[in-house]
Order: structure tokens, then C-alpha cells, then sequence
């Protein structure tokens, strides 16, 4: 009696169907929660240490600002306001077309930017007084976060005093002698102020390396003095 190759070909041509449904049902779900609710990002300066180093790569809540609210602290993704980047992007490859499909990179990496939430919207944020430090509707903070060059005190080399207008925020870098941020982009249309609609999202972990992966708090212990504008009598 003849084998029966039909059936075991077809055995075969099952299992491939099976494994392309789980395949493609795997990228739509990637792509779902990339588009919709989370995604990667690489850091490529120094501008936020020792809080995110060169080359980590970062997970970002998409639902922030709009589902979920911000708050002073919080780590963001934002798009350039304006002048903020100079350069062109680096050309997508064969190979990072995949990654940037399910979520593991973002083929705009260079087109973001990424600082720390001080000022919202309404708020009054000056720097600094005598002791170095910043303060936000006239309490001043202690900043954990900051990397200060050796023999530094202040949380700033640059005086600043604004406030925030509606609909915008007011960002520093965490490595304070060392980001292009809101002070220093104060020149441009924007006035150094970032639209809360060029945010991403809000920054909550760090996913690669491995040795680094930890979760990025926003620390609420660092504002929980500071009175809302309304209270403030701003």
C-alpha cells in the first residue's frame, strides 16, 4: 500500500499556514500597540544623564498627554518645536524596516527630543537664588535628578524667569551644564516653550540594555510643595 504523501504534505501546508496567521497576527499587534500605546526610542546625547545614558533605549506611554495627564518631573518625548535639532535624518536600512514595524526602533528617533517636565502650563519658574536652586510659583526645589559639573552648585549656569504659558511647558535636561533646552532655545519662535502637543508621550522605562532596565520615576517628592498657579496667586 502506497504511503499517503497527500496527507502529510497537507499536514505540512497547515502547520506554514498556522505559523503566517501567528506571524502576522504578532506584527498587527506590534503595530497596534506601537502606533497607539507604546514606543521605543534610543537616546543619542548626553543631555539627560546620569537618568538615561547614550545609546539607551527607552519605552514611551503614548497615552500621555492625552489620555493620561502630565505632571512636573515627568520624563517626555517631544517632537522639535522649531530649531530646536539641526541635522537630516539617517536613511532607513533593509533590516530596520522590520524593527521599526513591530516597535523595536523608530525610523524618527532624530526628529524627537527628550527633557525633563518643570514648568506647566501657568506655572512661574525662576533660577536661581542663592543657594543654586530653581523654584517653581516661588518654592524652591531640591533636584536629585541634576548632574552638576565638579565645583558646581547651581542647578543652572544660565538665570531664567518665565512663565509658562497656556498650552506649553518649560523642559531642562537633567544634565544641567550640558542640554540644548528651554534656556537655550528662548531665541526661537517658540520661546523656548514646548506645545504640549508636540508630546509624544511620557518616558517609563528603560528597556535596553539589559543592565540597564529600571523604571523612570517622575519624583513627586520634588514638587509636592509647589502650589498650583490658582493657589499661587499667579
Amino acid at each position: 500500500m502506497r504511503p499517503r504523501r497527500p496527507a502529510r504534505r497537507s499536514g505540512f501546508l497547515g502547520f506554514l499556514r498556522d505559523l503566517v496567521i501567528i506571524v502576522v497576527v504578532a506584527v498587527v499587534i506590534s503595530f497596534v500597540v506601537k502606533t497607539f500605546l507604546v514606543r521605543s526610542f534610543y537616546i543619542p546625547s548626553g543631555s539627560m544623564e546620569n537618568t538615561l545614558q547614550i545609546d539607551d533605549r527607552i519605552l514611551v506611554n503614548q497615552l500621555v498627554p492625552e489620555v493620561v495627564g502630565l505632571e512636573r518631573g515627568d520624563v517626555v518625548v517631544f517632537k522639535d518645536p522649531g530649531g530646536w535639532l539641526e541635522g537630516s535624518g539617517v536613511p532607513p536600512t533593509a533590516s530596520s524596516w522590520l524593527t521599526n514595524l513591530i516597535g523595536l526602533t523608530s525610523p524618527d528617533d532624530d526628529e524627537h527630543l527628550i527633557k525633563r517636565v518643570i514648568g506647566l502650563p501657568g506655572d512661574h519658574v525662576e533660577c536661581c537664588n542663592a543657594s543654586g536652586q530653581l523654584s517653581v510659583n516661588g518654592v524652591p526645589i531640591s533636584e536629585p535628578y541634576v548632574l552638576l559639573p565638579a565645583g558646581k552648585e547651581s542647578v543652572s549656569e544660565r538665570e531664567f524667569d518665565v512663565t509658562v504659558p497656556e498650552g506649553s511647558l518649560w523642559v531642562l535636561g537633567d544634565n544641567r551644564y550640558n542640554s540644548a533646552d528651554s534656556r537655550y532655545n528662548q531665541d526661537k519662535p517658540g520661546q523656548g516653550f514646548v506645545p504640549v502637543e508636540n508630546v509624544v508621550g511620557r518616558a517609563f522605562v528603560i528597556s535596553w540594555p539589559v543592565s540597564r532596565w529600571s523604571v523612570l520615576g517622575n519624583y513627586p517628592e520634588v514638587f509636592r510643595g509647589v502650589p498650583d498657579t490658582a493657589d499661587a496667586g499667579e
